[in-house]
């Protein structure tokens, strides 16, 4: 059998981000997240719980994500690792189905939830990985914005199928179109809601099917003797060495700081909505498609921006808007808009949230996408791998600090507006840090560089 083309390969990878969206997507922000709210009942007391939650499972993604990457590098067979956590997501999500509201059980519904989280971040450690393979250095840009951007829209066509044939107003029992949950779901138990942890699972494992049938992984398989210990030994010397790669360790801390402060915008966005405007889990879906659609759009126009003008000064405009955002989302509430009083029931403090997720998916968007480019330019081409498991440290060595941060913000306020202003520091971090960063890095492989006794 012929090899895959090219392009049929980087339609494969794409086809990473358009099944594992939805995690994302349905999950983490829009309707699952509103859901455990609603079967809390408490605003504060939910967003105490996820941040505890989510911070827990980031823990172990920040310890394990480096060694991972070293070990794929040292044993090859990417696609072996890509399979195994794929099970972990897909057991994970699936399992949601089970969060009942007349038997809610909340710890074991957030250890499934964690499940699936794990295996989502692994796996796209070991896909991220590969896309130095899919082009040449001046086209990464574009290929990863055009692979975000189909991401977002696998997200967006998820978001809309649960919200017009599953999932269920708490109040009326129907979906966005005004029908039942199909299939026969029953809403007075939440079974359409509920059903979003099998879909999830459910579309991962179609959409993987092309990847798995189009991607190939040139780094040769088989583990030699020893490799957990060539591998820990390996990551300990790449950590040893980061000061000697300034442009590296200063991204690595500016993309740690953002991009914790974007997921806790996307982690705490539905139930943030959810208890301080009141939004149902339809309500949030809306929203959740406003900011997919800007997402998408502007994650294609980002990677033409990359290509033009590298992946720096995309990533500095975006920390900017989302900075601005996160203050100003501290200003909206039911009975105030920036500090004006509203009428009670006026629509002008949802609008302005609407307002919101756009930026938010649009910066969000573009700045993913970009920071994938500039972690390919700062990395050693031979320790691709090991690279963007040190890059997932960085997401999640402040990440579970981040929404710890924030739930323990909430508990010792018990505000959730209050309760979010830690992303406001953490975007500032990252804007400093982005500054002792080289364009085209350190032009120095990591371990080529001079021993520590030199």
């Amino acid at each position: 059998m012929a090899a895959p083309s090219l392009g049929k390969r980087i339609w494969g990878w794409f086809f990473f981000d358009w099944a594992s969206q939805p995690y994302n997507t349905l999950l983490i922000t829009f309707i699952f997240a509103p859901y455990v709210q609603e079967m809390v009942g408490d605003g504060s007391a939910a967003q105490t719980a996820w941040g505890f939650g989510i911070g827990l499972a980031g823990i172990v993604i920040a310890v394990l994500a480096p060694v991972l990457g070293a070990m794929a590098d040292t044993a090859g067979n990417r696609l072996r690792w890509i399979w195994g956590f794929s099970g972990m997501y897909v057991a994970g999500s699936a399992m949601l189905w089970f969060a009942q509201p007349d038997d809610f059980d909340l710890v074991i519904t957030l250890f499934w939830f964690a499940i699936g989280m794990i295996g989502m971040e692994f796996a796209t450690i070991f896909t991220n990985s590969m896309l130095p393979d899919l082009g040449p250095r001046e086209k990464i840009g574009r290929i990863s914005g055009n692979g975000w951007a189909f991401g977002y829209a696998g997200g967006l066509v998820a978001l809309v199928v649960m919200l017009t044939l599953f999932a269920e107003s708490g109040d009326t029992g129907r979906t966005l179109i005004g029908i039942a949950p199909v299939l026969g779901l029953d809403p007075e138990t939440r079974e359409g809601t509920r059903f979003v942890g099998p879909l999830t699972a459910l579309w991962y494992a179609v959409f993987m099917i092309p990847f798995f049938l189009w991607v190939r992984d040139p780094k040769p398989a088989g583990a030699p003797p020893g490799a957990v210990r060539l591998a820990l030994r390996e990551v300990a010397l790449t950590v040893r060495n980061l000061p000697r790669t300034p442009s590296l360790f200063a991204y690595l801390g500016s993309s740690m700081f953002y991009r914790d402060a974007l997921n806790g915008m996307y982690t705490f966005g539905g139930i943030y909505a959810a208890g301080v405007l009141g939004w149902s889990v339809v309500d949030v879906g809306v929203f959740g498609i406003l900011a997919i659609i800007a997402g998408a759009l502007f994650a294609v126009i980002g990677g033409r921006a990359d290509e033009a003008f590298g992946p720096k000064p995309v990533i500095a405009a975006c920390i900017l808007i989302l900075t601005g955002v996160a203050i100003a989302i501290l200003f909206i509430s039911p009975t105030r808009l920036f500090g004006v009083p509203v009428a009670n029931g006026s629509a002008a403090p949802d609008i302005a949230f609407y307002v919101m997720g756009i930026l938010i998916g649009a910066a969000g968007g573009v700045i993913q996408a970009a920071s994938r480019t500039m972690m390919v330019r700062q990395a050693d081409p031979a320790r691709m791998t090991e690279a963007f498991g040190l890059y997932a440290l960085a997401g999640k060595a402040t990440s579970f600090l981040a929404p710890l941060a924030i739930g323990f913000a909430t508990w010792a306020t018990g505000s959730q507006q209050l309760g979010v202003t830690p992303l406001i520091a953490l975007f500032l971090l990252g804007l400093l840090l982005l500054a002792f960063v080289k364009p085209q890095g350190d032009r120095t492989p990591w371990h080529a560089a001079p021993p520590l006794s030199a």
